[in-house]
């Protein structure tokens, strides 16, 4: 049986989950920071991530933003093989987005072209990832990007002969040259094979897991806990101002790969790595 779903609902969840992205800190995100500033032993330091936390949660309880940029809204949606949708789907998602900025004052940020820089004065258009899988639900993320983290993150086609090496040092010289500008603790996505353009789309995928868990192949998962001790190490600090957490969260998403090239991709998120789902 295919199930018909109007799409103003499609634009109701999108629209109710720009506005809660943008004003609550995802859970696993809260109660990473609030670890870190456990475990930190520097003044400094602790006393930024229980600012970042107090900010976190007067944004919740006056229902304002986190963060003024409230950024580029990257929409995921894994839509059933057995949905219908009355309605374009497309529009929806638009519209979702459009009142979502609009109903929860939420800054708009978005330009028309890239070199003109108009404003298109309500934060569309939003990117949309799409997939189509089994089952007669769909799935919707939407994940607010702002450009401080965004501009720090990168991509490269390295050779199948730098491997595991290559991929760690182009992980690790990426946060080195993101320093303080990604306002860390930082969060990090990281994309591993596929193509050209499937690599950062992996990293942006990646951003989204739960900092409760780990890759489940456990080759991955120890270079994502290896990694985020040595990525800590460094010093760099909450806000860029030193301590132990430059990094709350790392993890890599990988995929099958042409013999010839090895893509890489670093997605960097901020402390306040933004993303909210629902199904319907």
């Amino acid at each position: 049986m295919v199930r018909d779903l109007d799409a103003r609902r499609i634009e109701d969840a999108v629209c109710e989950l720009c506005i809660r992205a943008c004003r609550e800190l995802p859970e696993d995100i809260e109660k990473r920071m609030k670890e870190a500033a456990q475990e930190e032993d520097w003044g400094k330091a602790q006393s930024i991530l229980e600012l970042l936390l107090q900010n976190a949660a007067t944004a919740r309880e006056n229902a304002v933003p986190i963060c003024q940029d409230t950024g580029m809204a990257v929409v995921f949606c894994e839509l059933g093989q057995d949905v219908h949708v009355v309605g374009s789907f497309e529009q929806a998602v638009y519209s979702g987005v459009r009142r979502g900025y609009t109903e929860g004052y939420l800054r708009k940020s978005v330009v028309a072209d890239p070199l003109r820089r108009k404003n298109t004065g309500d934060n569309t258009p939003p990117v949309i990832h799409l997939r189509l899988v089994p089952g007669d639900r769909v799935r919707l993320t939407v994940a607010p990007k702002g450009a401080g983290s965004e501009n720090m993150s990168r991509m490269t086609m390295l050779t199948p002969a730098q491997g595991m090496e290559g991929v760690h040092q182009f992980v690790m010289e990426t946060v080195r040259l993101a320093g303080a500008n990604p306002c860390p603790p930082m969060i990090l996505g990281v994309g591993v094979g596929g193509n050209f353009e499937r690599a950062p789309e992996l990293a942006k995928e990646a951003l989204l897991d739960s900092l409760d868990a780990w890759n489940p192949d456990p080759f991955y998962a120890e270079m994502e806990k290896k990694w985020l001790d040595e990525i800590n190490e460094m010093g760099i600090g909450p806000q860029g101002l030193g301590g132990r957490t430059t990094c709350l969260g790392l993890h890599i998403h990988q995929e099958a790969t042409h013999i010839a090239c090895l893509p890489v991709a670093v997605n960097v998120g901020c402390h306040v790595t933004r993303h909210a789902t629902t199904i319907l």
